[in-house]
Order: C-alpha cells, then structure tokens, then sequence
C-alpha cells in the first residue's frame, strides 16, 4: 500500500528564499531513492512564506529510509534554521472504496 505524505513548512520572516532552495534540493535526490513514486513541492500564493510537499511512497519502509539518507539529513538541519514552526507532516492512506 503506497503512502501519501503531505508536509507544510512556514519559513521564518526573511528566510523563504532558502527554504524554497532547500526544498527543491531534495527532488532530485528523493526521486532517485527506491520506493519514492513522486516528490513535488509547492508554494502557497496565498501566503509569503509557507511551502507544503506532497510525496508518494511505496511503503512505510521506503518512507523509514528516506528519513535516514545524508540529503534528509541536511535538509533537516537546515530547517531547524529557516523555519518559523516545526514542519507538520501527515502520511496518508487511500480510502478504501470497496
């Protein structure tokens, strides 16, 4: 069963230019990563600053080792430093339809 992931991030006053440099750092090497069906960040018109990425993924353990790679390592540094709130994640689950 794939997962859906849906993280938001608000970057701190000043700092959206590079939250929005690290986020797009991380398609790349996301996409590369066995099990990552699809990585794509987004930018809120709406609202300076906050930036959500919607991610797909083969299973729970393909999501367990992202969350262990060097580029989500130093993008999670990073973060520590732009953001102006912790990051929310969600990871969702189709609904059944049967």
């Amino acid at each position: 069963m794939s997962l859906t992931v849906i993280a938001e991030c608000l970057a701190a006053p000043g700092q959206e230019d590079r939250l929005r440099t690290a986020l797009e750092a991380m398609i790349e090497p996301s996409l590369e990563e066995p099990g990552c069906l699809d990585y794509r960040p987004y930018l809120d018109p709406n609202h300076v600053g906050r930036m959500v990425i919607v991610e797909e993924w083969t299973s729970a353990q393909a999501l367990d080792e992202h969350f262990t790679t060097a580029h989500f390592r130093h993008v999670k540094q990073v973060l520590e430093f732009v953001l102006a709130e912790p990051m929310t994640i969600r990871i969702l689950v189709a609904a059944s339809t049967g």
